[in-house]
């Protein structure tokens, strides 16, 4: 198929029409709102379901309730959204049904702003909801990914029983790229041997989040960590970029690892030995692969587009072995690729001491700049 220019909140909605999403429940907030509106026109041609719930609590829990019978189901939202849905999250996480969940970033904390962020990272990577267990979170870097990443997301969630989150932000939900679709594929109903379709002729199927017995608790707890088990063994994804003979490695996600891949084309075109590693699964996260890179490289530098938050994942993968430095951009600000390529030509000319704060040290350079 030929290739199309396509927005990218409009294209991951039909990615999962032809993918085969059979219901979605939302509520329109922006930056996220057309995909909604696309959904809104396409699931109803194709004799679908598409329902605007009259809040994100109530949309969550009419995923909840159509995910138990085992269609294909979905929602989408942005970052206050998000966060009103994570008890409903927990829910479907603790009853073992699929889901998958489109959260298109924006500024915060509060109410924030429209523009694009990473400031969703922790309620996503180590949040969604109280309780053990750990979303497959994938974080898509074009509309081409965003694309293909929305597609794998309902074939994860069906084979793990799981929740399958595609974190973006606003400057992919709203830029637009040439980009491949996939075919549609019709809905074909499973017979999954957990779903509630009707107990004629079988014994009745019972799905809940609520165990009151402590010891059956633990017992479900310990099935989805040996579950995660697996998929931390089998889901892994990244891409690395010019790590041939990498003296510093930039890390970075979505559009900061995007944004950063085109400031280490830069300092390799001026010789300066960096390279780039772009986690794609952020949950799993690349741990065993960062600490590997540690024997290579003399020093790691971290972008996000928030504080910070990922850092800690890398922090906790480097042990302490090599420095790290921090370069963020907060509240829907989205950094320049002149601005990280500063921030690797000063770390190439100036090392940093293993024993300094890599937040500090951002902090007190952005306070520097601006005053």
């Amino acid at each position: 198929m030929a290739k199309e220019l396509l927005k990218g909140n409009e294209a991951i909605a039909e990615a999962a029409v032809r993918s085969g999403l059979e219901a979605y429940f939302g509520y329109p907030i922006t930056p996220q709102t057309e995909l909604l509106e696309w959904l809104s026109k396409r699931m109803p041609e194709l004799g679908r379901t598409f329902m605007q719930a009259e809040s994100e609590l109530a949309a969550i829990n009419m995923v909840y309730g159509a995910a138990c019978t085992g269609a294909r189901v979905m929602t989408s939202s942005s970052s206050p959204g998000i966060s009103l849905m994570m008890e409903g999250i927990s829910y479907i996480a603790g009853t073992e049904v699929p889901v998958v969940l489109i959260d298109v970033m924006r500024g915060g904390p509060g109410l924030g702003n429209i523009a694009p962020a990473q400031g969703d990272y922790n309620q996503i990577v180590h949040g969604g909801g109280h309780g053990d267990f750990h979303p497959i979170v994938l974080a898509p870097a074009s509309i081409q990914e965003s694309i293909d990443l929305t597609a794998e997301a309902f074939e994860l969630a069906e084979k793990y029983r799981a929740v399958v989150v595609v974190l973006i932000d606003g400057s992919i939900g709203q830029m637009m790229e040439p980009a491949e679709l996939p075919p549609l594929r019709p809905v074909h109903k499973k017979d999954h041997n957990w779903a509630v379709t009707g107990a004629k002729g079988r014994e009745r199927r019972i799905l809940s989040s609520i165990y009151i017995d402590p010891v059956d608790e633990e017992e479900i707890n310990i099935r989805l960590l040996k579950r995660w088990q697996e998929i931390e063994a089998n889901e892994l994804r990244y891409k690395e970029y010019y790590m041939e003979n990498a003296e510093l490695v930039v890390i970075g996600f979505g559009t900061a690892g995007r944004i950063a891949l085109s400031a280490v084309r830069a300092a390799r075109s001026e010789g300066i030995p960096v390279g780039l590693l772009r986690p794609i699964t952020l949950s799993p996260f690349p741990y065993a692969r960062i600490k590997q890179l540690t024997e290579l490289a003399c020093g790691m530098l971290v972008v996000e587009m928030n504080s910070g938050q990922m850092l800690q994942d890398v922090q906790a993968a480097v042990g302490g072995k090599i420095p790290i430095e921090f370069y963020g951009r907060m509240g829907g600000v989205v950094p320049l690729p002149d601005e990280i390529l500063t921030e690797i030509r000063r770390l190439c000319y100036e090392p940093v001491a293993p024993s300094e704060n890599p937040r500090i040290s951002w902090l007190n350079r952005m306070d520097s700049r601006n005053s």
